[in-house]
This record gives C-alpha cells, sequence and structure tokens, in this order.
C-alpha cells in the first residue's frame, strides 16, 4: 500500500506545522484554555482562511474534497499542538453526521458554514447511562404535527456549551437499547427547554450535560431517515475514531520528542540521564509505540472509506486498542522520566498525557474497542 503523501498533502501538513509552531506555542495556549470560552475565535478564524475546517466536505458544499487521509494529516498536526478548538466536535463528528445523513439543503446550509467559520455544530449522542453504546438511546422524540417533542438528558457533549447547533440522538420507536428506532436531529443550542451546563474536562477542553424538556423540532430539523439511524451513527463514529487515532499519534509524536530532549538536558551524577542505558531501553519502547501506533492511524484512515461495514469496524477498533495502549504507556514513562514536574501544568508533558487518556475514554476506550473487535470476527 502507497502511503507517500501528495504535494498537496505535504503543503497542508507543513502549512499547519508552521502555523502551531509561530502562533499557537504552549503559552498560547495556556491562556487559551484559561478562557471562559475554552478557545479562541481569531483562531478559528485562521483555521477558516487556511481551508481547513473545509478540508472534509465537498466541494459543492463549500469543501475541499478532501479524504479520511487529509483529515488524519490535520488532525496529527493539531494533536501535536493539543490544539482545544472544537476542530473535533464540529468538522469531524458534527460534520460527517450532516454529511451522511443530511438531505442536500442541508449540506449546502450547514457545511458551507461550517467550512467559512460561522458554524459551530456539536453531536449530543451518549447519555449519562449509555457508557459508549451509540444504541442506547433513552432520550425521546414524540411526534407533535409535522416535527417532534424532544425529551432526555445528553451527558459529556464536546463543546456543547459554545454550539450553535446540536445533533441529537433520540428514541422515536423501540426499546431503550433497540438498534431500530433511532433518529437524529438538529437543535438550536438557544431553542426553548433546551438546559446547557457546561464544564472543563481533565484535557483543558470543553464539555456539557445537555437536558431537553418539551423542546420542539420542525419538520426541516430531522436529520436522515426516520427510526433508522444507527448505521449512520455508526460510520461517523468510526470516522471520528480514526481521526482521534491521528491526533493521538501527533501527542505521542510530541510528548516522545519533549522527553528525550529532556533525558539530554537534565543531568544527574554528573552526566545527562540519557547516558543511563536503563532509560535507553525505556525511550527505545516509547518510539516502538509511537511508530505502531502511526501505522495503525494510516490503516484506519484508508479502511474507515471500506463499504464493508465488519472491515471498518475490525480496523478502527483494531487501530483504537494500538492507541489507547500505547498512549498510556508513553504518557507513563513520559511523566516518570521527568519527575516530578512531569505532572505541573508549567510542563507539556502532563498536557499531552491528559489529552491521551481522554481520547482514550472518547468514543470507546481500549475495553470497549477490544469487545467490537471480538464481536466483529
Amino acid at each position: 500500500m502507497d502511503f507517500i503523501f501528495s504535494e498537496e498533502q505535504q503543503q497542508l501538513r507543513d502549512s499547519i506545522q508552521k502555523y502551531i509552531a509561530k502562533e499557537y506555542g504552549f503559552g498560547a495556549r495556556k491562556a487559551i484554555m484559561a478562557t471562559a470560552q475554552g478557545f479562541s475565535d481569531k483562531v478559528w478564524a485562521q483555521f477558516a482562511d487556511m481551508g481547513l475546517l473545509g478540508v472534509a466536505f465537498d466541494e459543492a458544499h463549500g469543501g475541499f474534497g478532501g479524504t479520511p487521509v487529509d483529515t488524519m494529516l490535520v488532525m496529527t498536526e493539531l494533536g501535536r499542538g493539543i490544539v482545544v478548538e472544537p476542530y473535533f466536535s464540529t468538522v469531524v463528528l458534527g460534520g460527517s453526521l450532516i454529511d451522511l445523513a443530511g438531505s442536500e439543503a442541508q449540506k449546502q446550509a450547514i457545511l458551507s458554514e461550517v467550512a467559512q467559520g460561522k458554524l459551530l455544530l456539536a453531536a449530543a449522542l451518549g447519555e449519562p447511562n449509555s457508557r459508549y453504546e451509540l444504541n442506547s438511546v433513552e432520550t425521546t422524540a414524540r411526534r407533535d404535527g409535522a416535527g417532534y417533542v424532544l425529551n432526555g438528558h445528553k451527558a459529556v457533549v464536546l463543546h456543547g456549551e459554545s454550539a450553535d447547533k446540536l445533533i441529537v440522538s433520540a428514541r422515536t420507536g423501540g426499546a431503550a437499547r433497540d438498534a431500530k428506532g433511532i433518529s437524529l436531529f438538529l437543535v438550536d443550542r438557544n431553542s426553548a427547554g433546551v438546559q446547557v451546563s457546561g464544564y472543563r474536562t481533565i484535557d483543558g477542553m470543553r464539555a456539557a450535560e445537555v437536558k431537553l424538556a418539551n423542546v420542539k423540532v420542525g419538520a426541516d430539523g430531522v436529520l436522515g431517515e426516520v427510526d433508522a439511524a444507527l448505521p449512520v451513527l455508526e460510520r461517523a463514529s468510526d470516522f471520528a475514531v480514526s481521526a482521534l487515532c491521528a491526533e493521538a499519534v501527533g501527542a505521542m509524536e510530541a510528548l516522545n520528542a519533549a522527553t528525550f530532549e529532556y533525558l539530554k538536558t537534565r543531568q544527574q551524577f554528573g552526566r545527562p540521564i540519557g547516558s543511563f542505558q536503563a532509560l535507553q531501553h525505556r525511550a527505545v519502547d516509547m518510539m516502538i509505540h509511537c511508530e505502531q501506533s502511526r501505522s495503525m492511524a494510516y490503516l484506519a484512515s484508508v479502511k474507515v472509506q471500506s463499504e464493508d461495514p465488519n472491515e471498518r469496524r475490525r480496523t478502527v477498533s483494531a487501530a483504537k486498542i494500538q492507541i489507547g495502549r500505547a498512549g498510556r504507556a508513553i504518557s507513563q514513562e513520559a511523566i516518570q522520566m521527568h519527575g516530578g514536574m512531569g505532572v505541573s501544568n508549567d510542563l507539556a508533558a502532563g498536557h499531552y498525557a491528559k489529552r491521551l487518556t481522554m481520547i482514550n475514554a472518547t468514543l470507546g476506550d481500549v475495553e470497549h474497542h477490544a469487545e467490537r473487535f471480538a464481536g466483529t470476527a
């Protein structure tokens, strides 16, 4: 398989690297995190100017017609910079749900606005009792004339408090864990009956609890086919997981680089601690974990396009398992080698470790994907 990037892809990657190195240093990131919103409108507008927000969308919908490999390149560099802007929630997960389930009119209206940086999305899929199961939906959508009335509680909605529109999964039929009977709805965050309670997550990003109390949604707010949203949710989730794997690889690469540099400069017993063979062996293990994870992220970004759902699920789950295990191993080694400073907010190492921890817990942890992988054998 050819893993050589095209000239355009290399230019895309280089432009993001240069921007992050020049404009999005560790100090700038900490200042952005400290704001009430938790991300920068200025940075988001610059992402739009760079074309990053439209990479994944068709040209007909205001995008650039990119592939999952292009998204992988973007997410890897965002992971390297531990960027806190809502790229994953708006462009990757939210955008893919619109792209897969939306009507042509919905795509034209929403995706073009997203690509221009004028509209933020958040996917309200998880619930307090759903764990990682997309079919576990207790939020209800009851027919009300041509529209619906929504009631329920959505948990850990990434960047939910800053989103302009929420993509809500709700049950229009069947029991709480049935595969059929799930539908998707577009809900304005400021609609009557929508209560959003935001909070900071351990990695410095933002999430929210969303409660829906008799929220009215018109017929134009239905996203895709009624009662048949689960296949769309699964496909969008797999794409999002492949993007998370790429982000994790970028974070691992940066964390390894910072750790190896520290081993060269930290002096103990009159010489750099990197000269000790025991630490060299551990550093090699970190590098191997990262290389294996990169290979799996590449594979996932290609196979996530497969029309065979079994092949797609197995590959994505295998990548998430590798990424979760490797992220934990690299994080623990990096913090150990940095000593007490490794968990300090003044060093980037702890921030990378927290982000890798959250990536593992997003859309299914190692245990969840191991069970899923075994179930598709």
